[in-house]
């Protein structure tokens, strides 16, 4: 890689263990570097981090508890920049990314180093309906909070990001440290202009995957996100819609 353009992939991790070492040996076949984020696993699951870890460009960060995909996530992009990457790749730990578009996002990152690279989610029947309601109901709330239908899906956790502008982005503001992490910095790197593109990718719902998503409590983290960050899109109304006015006469 160019000396300017240094990614690695950010991996936190919560007691998922099946389908780790997988994933992780994909990234080294990628040639790429990795970070794992160890959320707080039991002992069983922090085993096995620890073997992986051991293999190839693999550093490792242990939370003492388990703090949130996105306290996880604010932390590894922290570290990632420490380390003088220039943008990560964010991806899940449960296995339900077709993981053989790394290359097609890194290159189109490399293309487009300020951007953001966003996974578009590609579904199957194996996909719970009541995930799918969920994702328009957010989605909807994403297209009123930018003035913009500029971003398809704000919850898919594989994608890029230019870690320069997302690490000020978390140290300005105050973020939501659990599943309302992903949707949350989106809307607000839109907000200060950062620009966007999105790229097809296969979402697996795997009959013994683990999901740590809990209805009530995340359903309820969501919907003050949601409504907060409408407030906070309140108070930016002119300058969003002068950026749209921007963006309409650029186009």
């Amino acid at each position: 890689m160019p000396q300017s353009y240094r990614p690695i992939v950010l991996i936190p991790v919560y007691n998922h263990t099946a389908r780790l070492p997988a994933i992780v040996e994909t990234v080294r076949q990628a040639d790429l570097p990795c970070l794992l984020i160890d959320d707080g696993s039991d002992m069983r699951c922090a085993t096995i981090i620890d073997c992986v870890a051991q293999k190839g460009e693999t550093d490792l960060i242990r939370l003492p508890q388990n703090s949130g995909k996105g306290a996880a996530v604010i932390t590894g992009l922290q570290r990632c920049l420490e380390m003088q990457y220039t943008h990560a790749l964010q991806i899940d730990a449960d296995g339900q990314h077709d993981l053989s578009v790394i290359t097609l996002f890194i290159e189109t990152s490399k293309r487009e180093p300020g951007a953001l690279i966003g996974g578009m989610p590609i579904y199957g029947k194996d996909a719970p309906k009541n995930r799918l309601y969920g994702r328009w109901a957010t989605r909807i709330w994403v297209w009123i909070n930018t003035l913009s239908t500029n971003i398809p899906d704000g919850m898919c956790g594989f994608r890029i990001y230019p870690l320069r502008s997302t690490v000020d982005l978390i140290h300005a503001e105050t973020l939501g440290k659990y599943m309302d992490f992903d949707t949350e910095i989106l809307v607000r790197l839109a907000w200060r202009g950062v620009p966007m593109r999105w790229l097809p990718v296969r979402i697996y719902y795997p009959e013994d995957g683990i999901s740590h998503f809990k209805l009530l409590r995340d359903n309820l983290r969501i919907s003050w996100m949601h409504a907060r960050l409408f407030f906070g899109m309140l108070l930016r109304l002119p300058k969003l819609l002068q950026q749209r006015w921007r963006n309409h006469r650029a186009a």
